[in-house]
């Protein structure tokens, strides 16, 4: 079941996060991990600047999270992570499409990292497609408040309109 999560959700969020990133240990820049790979603080930081957390439960056990963020003139699509165990279900497509049916706005965008190819391949067999490098940068530091490393190894995939 889909639901938005409140803050008091901090905890489950963070544990959805952090272990469904581990995935990214070994493949993403090296400078660009960390450990947690989440803290609550970012977290916290995230949902002060828009982003709306939205979870999939299973037996009131949260197992995924999304949030989507309105961003001036665009919907931004955050944070898609599934348990490490619940993967491969169909489940971060059925929140993704949740996300969608509430995107404010005709641009909707995401950015991942450009070496978590499964999640590239993820938003691109749902409608979105990679933007040119020049624009990703664009992109990037218009609508996301992220280091200039991050937008180095980052991509940027549009909503096909």
């Amino acid at each position: 079941m889909i639901c938005r999560l409140p803050p008091s959700e901090f905890d489950a969020i963070l544990n959805v996060v952090n272990d469904a990133a581990q995935a990214y240990k070994d493949v993403i820049p090296q400078d660009r991990w960390k450990e947690p790979y989440m803290p609550a603080s970012e977290i916290r930081k995230e949902v002060e600047s828009g982003v709306e957390f939205y979870g999939w439960k299973e037996n009131n056990a949260l197992v995924a999270v999304m949030g989507i963020q309105l961003v001036n003139d665009v919907t931004l699509i955050r944070h898609a992570y599934v348990l490490t165990n619940h993967q491969r279900r169909g489940i971060g497509e059925k929140l993704l499409k949740h996300l969608m049916s509430l995107a404010r706005t005709s641009t909707v965008l995401v950015g991942t990292w450009e070496a978590a190819y499964w999640a590239v391949r993820f938003y691109e067999k749902h409608g979105f497609r990679l933007v040119p490098s020049e624009e990703k940068d664009r992109l990037l530091r218009k609508y996301w408040n992220i280091p200039e490393r991050q937008i180095e190894t980052s991509v940027v995939l549009k909503l096909k309109e």
